[in-house]
């Protein structure tokens, strides 16, 4: 049985601790590797590792830290197809879907910042010729970053890249649950030739390596993305010593369809951001509200084209939903389809576990499933499933979808069929969501900020915004 390893120093080490938590193939159910249960030793080792590597990186020059970081995209490049069967294997999604999405974003997250970095400018402020003001950006120290389950290695670069390139450390906590692919990529630091603390990533449990992560003072940033009551807790953590944190946390999107919408596109792509990744991304719609006189035609056409998708081998191009991540997982989604089964809810398609064969027999699969009749402030429709479930709702006029879609505690995305401009403009003025697509869903544009409103986030990611984040403003003023 392979044991990963933690990434230290420029060095892949066993844990000090020398437990290991298993690590299983959910679309076999079966155990296939060992993930280090790292400690506070492993994590201190991480800390004098990047503490020092940061007296050097810190002072490099943009060009110098530009050209590492394009070298470790070029590395992670060649080794797409290697990552792309890990992600498949670890997380259980769809091999195509990790060769299309998940994969090659990673190198772009990182050739983004890196480029980005190079045109990152500060602020001079004149004062009628008696003083000039200049806002130097400079890099923080040790910054921690900790990524999800759903998209890996995607989001760990989305955090690590623009945290280098503003001239950071960084010590990351890949989730225990999908490690594999972050310990590939410690292998790929090695070999792009990445500085020896620059990048350390140690393997474990939140309630371990990650809260000795939090709580350190001398990792002054932390960066997570995550669910919404652990992003609670360690946006306590941070405030108990005036930490900068950016949290990324849960969902509860809804998707509108206006009755004046492209119909075709408002259909194939409602299923599309229902289902990709078996519901497994924050930004999934799992709320689709209909207008009413559009609601019958839509909900028969919806469930039609949910009714094709195949839920099987995550390495067949025929398969749209894998597996899901966890048995504990399978087992929450499956509770809310029961929850809503209680409250009055009719499934129109899916609501099981689905069994396949051979070696294939013991994974976590659920049928994609929609369920109709549901109130808007019921539990499935308030909490967050994050799973191939969706509910169907239909709605009478703007004033009361908007009521519907902003009643959740989250906020953090939102999409609106129509063909009408100024209804798209008025209606997005009025959601309360941190990103809003209008006719598209998972459009992605790294410029803009990312992030949430309430419970789904504190502070915004992406484009600038990340290099600002990750860094600290110091402001000269010269007397003339």
């Amino acid at each position: 049985m392979e044991k990963i390893k933690n990434y230290i120093g420029g060095k892949l080490t066993s844990t000090k601790s020398r437990n290991y938590l298993d690590n299983f193939n959910p679309s076999t159910g079966k155990v296939y590797s060992l993930t280090p249960d790292s400690n506070k030793d492993d994590f201190l080792l991480a800390l004098t590792a990047a503490k020092k590597s940061f007296i050097s990186w810190s002072k490099k020059s943009k060009k110098y830290r530009y050209d590492v970081l394009m070298n470790l995209a070029n590395e992670l490049e060649k080794n797409n197809t290697k990552l792309a069967i890990a992600e498949s294997v670890d997380n259980g999604k769809p091999l195509w879907l990790t060769k299309q999405m998940d994969i090659p974003r990673c190198a772009e997250n990182i050739r983004f910042f890196a480029t980005a970095s190079l045109h990152f400018d500060s602020k001079v402020h004149t004062m009628d010729g008696k003083a000039i003001n200049y806002t130097l950006r400079e890099p923080i120290g040790v910054v921690g970053c900790i990524s999800p389950w759903n998209l890996p290695l995607y989001l760990l670069t989305w955090k690590i890249a623009p945290a280098l390139a503003a001239g950071n450390v960084v010590i990351a906590k890949p989730s225990e649950i999908t490690p594999y692919t972050a310990y590939l990529f410690s292998k790929i630091c090695i070999k792009a030739g990445v500085p020896p603390g620059v990048i350390n990533i140690v393997h474990g449990r939140g309630a371990g390596i990650g809260e000795e992560i939090v709580k350190h003072r001398d990792v002054p940033v932390i960066s997570f993305t995550g669910g919404t009551e652990t992003g609670k807790k360690i946006n306590t953590l941070c405030a108990n010593n005036f930490k900068k944190v950016s949290l990324e946390l849960g969902g509860k999107n809804p998707t509108i369809i206006f009755s004046d919408c492209d119909f075709d596109k408002a259909v194939e792509t409602s299923v599309r951001s229902a289902f990709l990744n078996q519901g497994q991304i924050c930004l999934c719609g799992s709320r689709i509200f209909v207008e009413k006189n559009l609601y019958s035609r839509f909900k028969s056409a919806f469930v039609k084209e949910v009714k094709k998708l195949v839920v099987g081998n995550p390495s067949s191009k025929n398969t749209f939903l894998g597996a899901v991540v966890s048995k504990d997982h399978m087992e929450k989604i499956l509770y809310y389809i029961d929850v809503a089964k209680k409250e009055g809810g009719k499934v129109l398609c899916g609501g099981k576990q689905v069994f396949l064969k051979g070696k294939l027999k013991g994974g976590y699969y659920i049928s994609p499933t929609v369920i109709s009749g549901l109130d808007y402030l019921c539990r499935l429709n308030q909490e967050e499933v994050f799973g191939p479930v969706v509910s169907i709702i239909p709605f009478e006029n703007e004033k009361d979808v908007i009521k519907m879609a902003n009643s959740t505690k989250y906020g953090l995305s939102a999409s609106l069929f129509t063909e009408n401009l100024s209804k798209a403009h008025r209606v997005s003025a009025k959601i309360n969501s941190g990103v809003i697509w209008v006719n598209t869903w998972l459009l992605r544009d790294l410029r803009i900020p990312f992030g949430g409103m309430k419970d789904s986030g504190v502070g915004r990611e992406g484009g600038f915004g990340s290099l600002r984040f990750f860094t600290e403003p110091k402001n000269i003023c010269i007397k003339i």
